[in-house]
C-alpha cells in the first residue's frame, strides 16, 4: 500500500527544488498577440483567396472578405495565438509552477478580441503586458486547415502598432526584461519592431544570456532578409521548420539543399557573443528534428503518432519551441530540451488550435 509513498514525496521534492531554482519572469518573450480563428475549409475556399494549403502570409485587402466568410460558412474556433506568444504559454505549461516564469510583450487594441487575449494569458499563467491603444483592432489571424495542411493568414492590425518608446523603454517594462536570462521571439516580430528586437537581443549578448529567434516564415527570409541578419549575430539558438531553413539558404547562397550542412552554415554565420557558440535547431514535421552541438549535426527522432490522432498541426512548430525553452530556462542538456520540445509538439497535434490538457505528462 506504502509503495506510491516514496516516489509520492519524491515529485513533491522535485518540484520544490524547480521552484526554488526557477524565478518569476526568467523567460522573456516579445511578439505579435494575435486571436486566431481556425476552421477546417476547403480547397475551394484556399483557392478563392489565392493561398496555398500550407503557408504562412500577411494580409493584403483580397484577405479582408475572408475573416467574415470564415466565420459564415464555416465551423470556427477562436484561441488566444501569435507564434511566440503560444510558444511561451507552452513553455509555462511545461514549467507549471512557479507562475509567471514567462512573460510576453506585444500590442493589443482596446477591444472585445484584446479581452479574450488578456483573459487567455491569465489562464495560462503568463505575465502578459500589453501595449494597449486604440488606433487599430487586435490582431487576427486565419488557420485554414485543409487534412494535415494549415494555411495561416495574419491581419496584424494592433499587433503592428508595438513601439519601443511607448512600451519597452518604460523603465517597469525593462525591468522585467532584465530580470529574463533567456529571451525568444519569432521571426514575425521583424516587420513590426526591429529596434524592439535589437535593444533586447544586444541586453542578452552583453549579459551572456541566452536570445533565441525562429525564422518563422519563408517571407520573412526573402522580404525582411536585412533585418534578419542585423538581428542574426545576437542569436544564440536559432529555430526554424525545413522550408524556412531551405529558403533561408538560398536567400544566403548557401549553396546547398542538405539539411545538416544547412544548419553548420547558419551556425557559422558571424556572431558578437564568443562565449556561446550558436546552437541551430531544425524541425521537419514527422522527420527528425537536426541540432548542431559543438561541431557536430544530430538528428533527434520525432515521437511517432498514429495519423488518426492527429487532430490539428497548427502549432505545433510553436509548441516545440515551448517544450523546448522549458527545458532550456532550467539549464537542463540540449537532449532534454529536444525531448521536451518533441513532447510538446506531440501534445497539441491532438488538440484543435495551439491547446493543451490541464498538465504535462513529461518526465
Amino acid at each position: 500500500m506504502a509503495t506510491g509513498e516514496p516516489k509520492a514525496k519524491k515529485i513533491k521534492l522535485e518540484e520544490k527544488e524547480k521552484e526554488k531554482e526557477l524565478s518569476q519572469n526568467a523567460l522573456f518573450g516579445m511578439g505579435n498577440p494575435l486571436l486566431d480563428i481556425c476552421a477546417v475549409v476547403d480547397k475551394d475556399f484556399l483557392d478563392k483567396y489565392g493561398l496555398k494549403p500550407n503557408d504562412q502570409i500577411l494580409a493584403e485587402d483580397k484577405h479582408k472578405e475572408m475573416f467574415e466568410e470564415m466565420v459564415k460558412k464555416f465551423k470556427v474556433e477562436y484561441h488566444a495565438g501569435g507564434a511566440t506568444q503560444n510558444s511561451v504559454k507552452v513553455a509555462q505549461w511545461m514549467i507549471q509552477k512557479p507562475h509567471k516564469v514567462a512573460t510576453f510583450f506585444g500590442c493589443i487594441g482596446k477591444d472585445r478580441f484584446g479581452e479574450i487575449l488578456k483573459e487567455k494569458a491569465e489562464e495560462s499563467y503568463v505575465d502578459a503586458h500589453y501595449y494597449e491603444q486604440s488606433e487599430e483592432p487586435t490582431g487576427t489571424c486565419a488557420a485554414c486547415i485543409t487534412g494535415d495542411n494549415r494555411s495561416l493568414v495574419a491581419n496584424l492590425a494592433a499587433a503592428n502598432c508595438y513601439k519601443k518608446d511607448k512600451h519597452l523603454d518604460l523603465e517597469e517594462n525593462w525591468k522585467l526584461v532584465e530580470k529574463a536570462k533567456v529571451y525568444y521571439i519569432a521571426g514575425f516580430f521583424l516587420t513590426v519592431s526591429l529596434e524592439s528586437i535589437l535593444k533586447v537581443a544586444k541586453h542578452a549578448s552583453e549579459n551572456n544570456k541566452i536570445f533565441s529567434l525562429n525564422l518563422s516564415a519563408p517571407f520573412i527570409c526573402q522580404a525582411f532578409k536585412e533585418s534578419l541578419m542585423k538581428v542574426m549575430p545576437y542569436v544564440d539558438v536559432l529555430f526554424s521548420n525545413e522550408t524556412e531553413a531551405a529558403t533561408f539558404a538560398r536567400e544566403q547562397g548557401f549553396e546547398t539543399k542538405d539539411i545538416e550542412e544547412i544548419a553548420k552554415k547558419a551556425q557559422n554565420l558571424p556572431k558578437v557573443n564568443k562565449k556561446r557558440q550558436r546552437i541551430v535547431v531544425f524541425t521537419q514535421g514527422k522527420e527528425g528534428t537536426v541540432m548542431t552541438k559543438g561541431d557536430k549535426v544530430e538528428t533527434f527522432p520525432v515521437i511517432e503518432t498514429d495519423q488518426s490522432e492527429i487532430v490539428d498541426t497548427n502549432g505545433a512548430g510553436d509548441a516545440f519551441v515551448g517544450g523546448f525553452l522549458s527545458e532550456l530556462v532550467q539549464d537542463k542538456s540540449l537532449e532534454q530540451c529536444i525531448r521536451a520540445g518533441h513532447y510538446a509538439a506531440n501534445v497539441i497535434i491532438r488538440h484543435a488550435g495551439c491547446t493543451f490538457p490541464e498538465k504535462p505528462d513529461f518526465h
